[in-house]
């Protein structure tokens, strides 16, 4: 752990409460940002970890700001909004230094983090990404609940841009556009309270014509799609790198954990389609999906991804099925002897992990 930060350097800042798994992803975050820092040696910047529990960055270089649940309670208040206090975090770092980026936990980096703070210019908003026009989706209930007062009061219309805020970097002199965000998540909650991305809408809301909005999808990866497939990723580096998560060795790992989707190559999956051919019909996309979390992967950290691909698998078959797959069910599954066959060894290990999965 580093000691406070310096007012004059960048502030990268996440905000991290909750499951193991979030911190793991923090703790993996920050490591692929210290491996990218590498490459600009003679640049610096602060990392500021907001948290309820310091104990997985003590071996980090990073600032820890004790986060405790009085505190974010009163943070996402009136309403209980959790994302809320991604835009309090921020600000409260922006009210000490110029220049500073809150990052979700869900990402990692493709290049040094100084290149994202070039982006943080005044008068510029940066976010992870933004990706359609407000009107584009007229049935989306931020759309049916909120168009009307907001074309009304001139603060949105069918043109402006939604924002993924997984990135938002801003410059103090603009710390205003916080203040709006906030005002406007307070105001408008109890007209869409079950739109689960108010957040970054009401960021798209303040920063409309009124700030230059830069991206970054290019700098970072934010894998808020198939994420349970990255988890696992992230979820094996740490478990092998939880000693010395700075250590050479551990940085240079971040890197193996790539953006792709760990699956096996299209010949593998064609193959997968004949040999399961010969499978009851109900059974045949079933068992093929099983076979993506049995290839064998060059990389370890796409190899750890196997039981998610299971797990997918057998949720996508009870979505065909319409109902839940129980254990007289499985059994009856993975005893046939061609499953038995085409799964090899692996077939009592598979049967046993879903057996799990789907008792929880």
């Amino acid at each position: 752990m580093m000691t406070a930060p310096s007012t004059s350097r960048p502030q990268l800042v996440y905000l991290v409460f909750g499951s193991e798994t979030y911190h793991q992803e923090a703790v993996f975050s920050i490591a692929s940002a210290l491996a990218w820092l590498r490459e600009t040696p003679d640049a610096a910047l602060d990392i500021q970890v907001f948290s309820d529990n310091p104990q997985p960055y003590e071996k980090l270089p990073v600032h820890v700001r004790p986060l405790d649940e009085a505190t974010r309670r009163r943070w996402n208040e009136p309403h209980g909004y959790h994302f809320r206090a991604k835009h309090v975090a921020l600000r409260t770092v922006l009210e000490e230094f110029d220049t500073a980026l809150l990052i979700d936990t869900d990402t990692f980096f493709h290049c040094s983090p100084l290149k994202l703070f070039e982006r943080v210019q005044p008068g510029t908003l940066l976010c992870n990404d933004y990706y359609t026009h407000y009107g584009n989706n007229k049935e989306n209930l931020l759309y049916t609940a909120l168009s009307a007062t907001l074309m009304e009061r001139g603060l949105a219309d069918d043109q402006m841009m939604l924002l993924n805020s997984g990135v938002i970097g801003l410059n103090r002199q603009d710390i205003q556009v916080l203040d709006r965000s906030i005002a406007l998540i307070d105001e408008l909650f109890p007209s869409a309270p079950g739109a689960y991305t108010l957040e970054e809408f009401c960021l798209s809301v303040a920063a409309y014509r009124t700030l230059e909005i830069k991206k970054c999808p290019d700098l970072i990866h934010h894998y808020w799609s198939r994420k349970q497939l990255f988890r696992a990723k992230v979820k094996a580096w740490a478990i092998k790198h939880a000693a010395q998560p700075t250590s050479p060795a551990a940085l240079d790992d971040t890197r193996r954990v790539s953006a792709h989707l760990p699956r096996p190559p299209r010949s593998q999956r064609m193959l997968y389609k004949v040999i399961t051919l010969a499978l009851p019909q109900h059974l045949r996309q079933f068992i093929r999906e099983v076979l993506y979390g049995c290839y064998e992967h060059p990389n370890e950290f796409d190899q750890a991804c196997g039981p998610v691909w299971w797990e997918k698998a057998l949720q996508n078959q009870q979505e065909r099925l319409g109902t839940p797959v129980g254990q007289h069910l499985l059994e009856d599954w993975f005893t046939k002897p061609l499953v038995k066959m085409i799964l090899g060894e692996r077939c009592t290990a598979i049967h046993a992990h879903l057996l799990n999965t789907s008792s929880k």
